[in-house]
């Protein structure tokens, strides 16, 4: 349980003003003192994480957060930090005093609801007093799930996890495959796994892992080997793999030691599909092709790492993609949860593979970019259309595969 990545959890945010109770309701639901109490408003100055195993859901993140009726400066950094915690809740907590629904605590069911984020309303503290029977009315009628609590004696603790099994997304139920969808039964995928300054000493990078696992959980077969032992390895097989995926920065050797009619792609595409929209992200690569020297492009990375060498997002990104447009692109960084909230100066959103965040996180920034009409793209689409590769790495998904067909340049498609 301990062990289980971050974006493999279902994300669960508690929302709400000041001193309502959240810190207690999530001390109560994970049986720990995770937050800490007090009766003193704004004691929650940033978001508390608590992993935990809520059964018969499994692994869960629960994310309490500060009060979002702060005042002042330090309060409009912390509302901030709150208001980033709505982009990776696939759950949503409204906590409110038993008694008290105004514009306030409606505002963020609309919040939540706009993104179509399932919502469980709490009315905490009903040992002081009683909730109104008029708001419960209200909420029901409107199908919105409500449980009445008094998080510091544990009361309703229980009806709130029922509600929230009840309420948890199909698709964390049923999640998607990462590639074993691709790789029939009894069938081999071979796994291209470059060994370079930045690949962690002694282990596999999480794609790569959950990849092998994902394989084998659909009884197929794997092997895994460095980019400089592929050729001999798949001449080695007595049939050809049905599939072959690389980590993008060996796009180009791999491509050129795969037979064509061997489907090839790499974990960031793969990725793009299992935690985004592939078909979107299609869509804002294609915008490659319009860039112009001195356009502007956002780079996201999802996790904070200090770059090293030849780093895939600080130096060779920006290498290739300067190299097919042919002059000098402003390249701007961000890590973490951390996005701009004004996307209008970008011609282009790179995000990266995004391993570590759940798909709820990823559907909010590809969300953003559409509302903002900035296209948007991730590291190994990206690296592919630079290098000339695109369709090619688009073969194993042929949906993917038509809007490409559709969208490009006549150029391309001299033969339309």
């Amino acid at each position: 349980m301990k062990s289980t990545p971050k974006g493999m959890r279902l994300h669960i945010g508690l929302f709400g003003r000041r001193n309502v109770g959240k810190s207690s309701l999530l001390n109560a639901l994970t049986r720990q003192n995770v937050s800490i109490v007090s009766n003193v408003a704004g004691t929650t100055t940033d978001a508390v994480e608590k992993p935990m195993e809520l059964l018969p859901i499994g692994p869960v993140l629960f994310i309490d957060t500060a009060g979002i009726d702060d005042v002042g400066a330090l309060g409009e950094m912390r509302v901030q930090k709150t208001r980033q915690v709505f982009d990776r809740t696939d759950i949503g907590l409204i906590v409110a005093e038993a008694g008290r629904w105004d514009d306030f605590e409606e505002a963020i069911l609309v919040e939540l609801q706009q993104r179509k984020i399932p919502v469980v309303v709490v009315f905490n503290k009903i040992d002081i007093e009683k909730p109104d029977s008029g708001h419960l009315a209200q909420l029901e009628k409107r199908e919105v799930p409500c449980v009445v609590t008094a998080a510091e004696k544990g009361e309703g603790v229980l009806d709130l996890r029922e509600a929230l099994i009840r309420t948890v997304p199909e698709e964390f139920i049923n999640p998607p495959s990462i590639v074993g969808d691709l790789v029939p039964s009894g069938e081999m995928a071979v796994l291209v796994v470059p060994i370079d300054m930045e690949a962690p000493k002694g282990r596999l990078i999480l794609p790569q892992v959950q990849s092998i696992r994902d394989i084998l959980d659909n009884d197929a077969y794997c092997m895994v080997v460095k980019e400089r032992e592929l050729r001999d390895a798949l001449d080695r097989l007595k049939r050809p793999p049905a599939l072959v995926v690389t980590d993008s920065q060996a796009f180009l050797k791999v491509a050129g030691d795969t037979p064509d009619e061997v489907l090839m792609t790499s974990f960031s595409i793969l990725f793009a599909r299992f935690k985004g929209d592939l078909s979107e992200y299609v869509r804002g690569t294609m915008a490659i092709e319009n860039l112009l020297p001195g356009d502007r492009i956002l780079i996201a990375e999802s996790c904070s790492h200090h770059p090293i060498g030849e780093d895939i997002g600080r130096v060779k990104i920006p290498r290739w993609l300067q190299q097919y447009v042919g002059g000098k692109l402003e390249f701007v960084h961000v890590q973490g949860h951390d996005f701009p909230e004004d996307l209008s100066s970008y011609k282009l959103v790179i995000n990266c593979g995004s391993c570590m965040w759940n798909r709820r996180e990823v559907l909010s920034r590809i969300m953003r970019c559409q509302e903002a009409g900035v296209p948007c793209s991730n590291y190994g689409l990206t690296i592919a259309y630079s290098l000339g590769i695109f369709e090619r790495a688009l073969r194993p998904f042929p949906a993917a595969e038509d809007i490409y067909r559709e969208m490009a340049p006549a150029l391309c498609n001299p033969a339309d």
